[in-house]
């Protein structure tokens, strides 16, 4: 048996018919929604934290087999200890992985999956590298890559570097997508906590053509007066 099959057969151990359904509600896995197909077992991301260092030594080839599984908890399972791996890691090692997960980013296909691990690995290799990857994936015709250069960003945010996060919410402004709307008003909100300047003179350029859900996560911890400004379109 590989370390891929051990692993497959441990967490259908920690399956739950109860929780996968209402997942498989959660994450929109019906026809036509962004999650069809999507396959879950109902196991919790602290359980799936908690296998990642369990077999945080997987060799890659085995995590490679869990990404491109249908079933979402591999998927996830598969990218936490690549996480691991990336944070353990020196530059060469890093780089493998980050290449990696560019490779596959087709499986790399529901929010959280992008949400938990962009940042981490993507974002932290490229902090002292050029950002011109993202700006890339920000004009992809791929949801989820575009989801990656947005929420990438974090780790300079985190850094107090906004200029990246500021240029990629322009270019995703107009963007059709709720789940690009809900991630570019995240980031956004997360520059403001650390320099409400920076947030406002792009909102106060933008708010008045921003789709509604990106303004509502961007002002989200205004004052309510503010906040209600931006809505009414009277700043």
């Amino acid at each position: 048996m590989t370390p891929a099959q051990k692993i497959q057969k441990k967490l259908q151990k920690y399956s739950n018919k109860e929780k996968a359904e209402v997942l498989q509600s959660f994450f929109k896995t019906g026809q036509g929604e962004y999650g069809e197909g999507d396959i879950f077992l109902g196991i919790t991301v602290p359980e799936l934290r908690k296998l990642s260092k369990e077999h945080d030594d997987t060799p890659s080839g085995d995590v490679v087999r869990l990404l491109k599984s249908s079933i979402h908890e591999e998927r996830l399972l598969s990218l936490l200890i690549l996480m691991r791996s990336f944070s353990k890691g020196d530059n060469i090692h890093q780089k493998k992985i980050y290449d990696l997960y560019l490779q596959n980013t087709k499986y790399i296909n529901n929010w959280d999956l992008v949400d938990l691990t962009a940042p981490n690995i993507v974002g932290t290799y490229l902090l002292d590298k050029s950002r011109k990857p993202l700006y890339v994936l920000s004009k992809s015709n791929n949801l989820w890559k575009r989801r990656i250069a947005i929420m990438a960003t974090f780790a300079f945010i985190k850094q107090n570097e906004f200029d990246d996060t500021i240029r990629i919410s322009h270019i995703l402004l107009a963007d059709e997508h709720d789940l690009i709307h809900k991630a570019v008003g995240w980031m956004l909100r997360e520059v403001g906590k650390r320099s409400i300047v920076f947030e406002e003179r792009f909102l106060k350029q933008h708010y008045q053509r921003m789709p509604r859900t990106m303004l509502r996560y961007a002002i989200e911890r205004f004052p309510e007066l503010k906040r209600k400004k931006y809505l009414n379109g009277t700043i």
